[in-house]
């Protein structure tokens, strides 16, 4: 596949949660796209939906509405629009490493059983070649073989991450969905586990959607980023452009709320206000209006969806140039 294709096209997606009147809108109208062999990040708040949609793509939830294109077989295929039976052939595809190493790992198995049992799923590595296959994987994320016979709590934390990224590669997808990979981690174990991935990626040719709110991880190991608020895109751009000139007021306020280690540097921006709104009841018009330093009258009246302001970027603003922000 060329790398400048999609591999993944999100149309429209959306995800409601109970019925009624006002359904949670955990997902609503989101669109994106994912080039084959890049890492997209997405980032956001709690609650902005992220973690959703990575369920979403991997059908572990069922979307509302909207469609997730996957070119990765002979014909495109919506995710979307496929059963659960239709869907289990692409699992071996689109695998997800998930943020708890260690809920997402059966206490009562060893790592060479866990591991078996994705191999056995997708009937590969039969015979004698699943115990050098086994080698292998562990060997690929820094574990020895003889991790193998050892069961999920004799390891630590990170030592448990990597098999679950260990277990993602065993069916040997192209496409991969981290979800909050390194939130369980302690920062020093953090930096291993990124840097893995890095090499993983480069080294197997994989695609990523990484999903995280650590902006610093986000910027050293994406190429675009997608900004979630309250379930919709705010702004889609380059890694490099949006952290050196964030357009969407969200965008900017979320950037001015990392951690910056000089004590001496002051905010050019001030922090935002209020809690984010119901996703139940959502604002009308733009949902971010209501904590918006500059909002304007229109925003309340009509829904402000993605435009694209330059090539390569989009941001669902009424400002083309929102005022008053700079690194500096």
């Amino acid at each position: 596949m060329n790398a400048a294709q999609p591999l993944v096209e999100v149309q429209g997606l959306s995800k409601f949660f109970g019925g009624g009147k006002h359904p949670v809108r955990a997902v609503d109208g989101v669109s994106f796209s994912i080039r084959a062999g890049e890492t997209l990040g997405l980032v956001g708040e709690s609650g902005s939906g992220k973690s959703t949609i990575g369920r979403l793509l991997t059908r572990l939830a069922d979307p509302t509405a909207g469609a997730m294109v996957y070119h990765g077989t002979d014909a495109p295929t919506d995710l979307a629009g496929l059963t659960q039976s239709q869907y289990r052939p692409l699992r071996s595809k689109i695998q997800i490493i998930f943020q708890d190493p260690y809920a997402s790992l059966n206490p009562r198995m060893r790592i060479r059983q866990v591991l078996s049992e994705a191999l056995d799923t997708h009937g590969l590595a039969k015979g004698a070649a699943r115990q050098p296959r086994i080698d292998e994987l562990l060997q690929q994320v820094g574990l020895r073989p003889e991790h193998a016979d050892r069961f999920p709590h004799e390891f630590s934390g990170g030592q448990r991450q990597r098999i679950g990224i260990a277990r993602a590669l065993a069916v040997q997808p192209n496409f991969i969905i981290a979800d909050e990979p390194l939130s369980a981690l302690d920062v020093s174990i953090q930096a291993q586990v990124v840097n893995l991935l890095g090499e993983l990626k480069e080294r197997l040719g994989l695609t990523l959607l990484f999903i995280s709110h650590d902006l610093d991880v986000v910027e050293y190991l994406c190429d675009r980023v997608v900004v979630l608020y309250l379930g919709r895109v705010m702004e889609i751009a380059p890694t490099e452009a949006l952290y050196a000139r964030p357009r969407h007021p969200y965008t900017q306020a979320l950037l001015a709320a990392a951690p910056v280690p000089d004590p001496a540097m002051r905010r050019t921006i001030p922090l935002l206000q209020g809690d984010l709104p119901s996703p139940s009841n959502p604002p009308s018009g733009c949902v971010f209006r209501t904590r918006c330093p500059n909002a304007l009258p229109e925003c309340a009246a009509a829904d402000m969806r993605l435009r694209e302001i330059e090539p390569g970027r989009w941001t669902a603003c009424w400002r083309a140039e929102p005022v008053g922000y700079s690194l500096s």
